[in-house]
């Protein structure tokens, strides 16, 4: 579903992300961990055509990002960590506008907003304007216009800041049942618990460079994930 080759990207001669091979196939959520800077965001925003890169090559679901981006953009979507809003929009036109885009049809947007509303705990506030949302809020509906054209493809950048434990628990339900009906999730988080529970697949960076990456068995091995992490880091965990 998402294969990266050989993936790298500078910034002023400094690389950000250097050499960076992955591949996730549908049904696999995949948890990408690292430090702060290490190129997380970098190698998600490439990966969904919003960033260009020096050399390399991405392809979602077969087509590549370079030569097709349009075509690839109509099959992933894409949750920043901190999403950007149309603050003078209504929740409802929001999600609507986002519908339009995607060429979803009136009946079936009405039913996934509905549906995807009420598992948020947000339909009562889709006529509210967005400015009056909470960051919470702004998060939720964020996921659901991500949600709503039924996309292959999720990148997620810190999906789990700002919501609430429901919500929280909510998020990781459709992501697993998002993958279990075939789709596939890449996503960033510094929550390791959520990750060693939810995920197929994990892949650690560090400095731009991938440092480890394989199923969550094989990189966990005997130990956890925050144990491997560490080590991986240089850094003792403090008792």
């Amino acid at each position: 579903m998402l294969n990266i080759e050989h993936l790298t990207k500078t910034y002023g001669g400094k690389a950000a992300v250097q050499d960076l091979s992955l591949h996730i196939r549908p049904g696999e959520i995949c948890a990408f961990i690292g430090h702060n800077g290490a190129g997380k965001t970098t190698t998600l925003k490439c990966c969904c055509g919003i960033q260009q890169f020096d050399s390399g090559r991405i392809t979602v679901d077969g087509i590549s990002v370079q030569d097709d981006p349009l075509e690839c953009k109509r099959r992933l979507a894409y949750l920043p960590d901190n999403p950007d809003l149309y603050e003078y929009m209504t929740g409802i036109q929001y999600l609507n506008f986002i519908a339009d885009i995607f060429a979803v049809g009136a009946r079936e947007r009405a039913e996934r907003i509905r549906s995807y509303g009420d598992q948020f705990d947000l339909m009562q506030d889709l006529a509210q304007p967005i400015s009056a949302y909470s960051h919470g809020m702004k998060q939720k509906l964020a996921i659901i216009s991500a949600l709503l054209h039924e996309p292959k493809l999720i990148l997620m950048d810190e999906p789990f800041v700002g919501l609430d434990p429901l919500a929280a628990h909510q998020l990781k339900t459709l992501m697993r049942r998002f993958c279990d009906g075939g789709g596939a999730i890449f996503f960033s988080t510094h929550v390791l618990e959520v990750a060693e529970k939810l995920c197929d697949r994990v892949a650690i960076i560090r400095a731009g460079r991938l440092v480890r990456a394989g199923s969550m068995d094989e990189v966990r091995g005997d130990d956890s994930l925050e144990e491997v992490f560490l080590e991986l880091e240089g850094t003792e965990a403090q008792a």
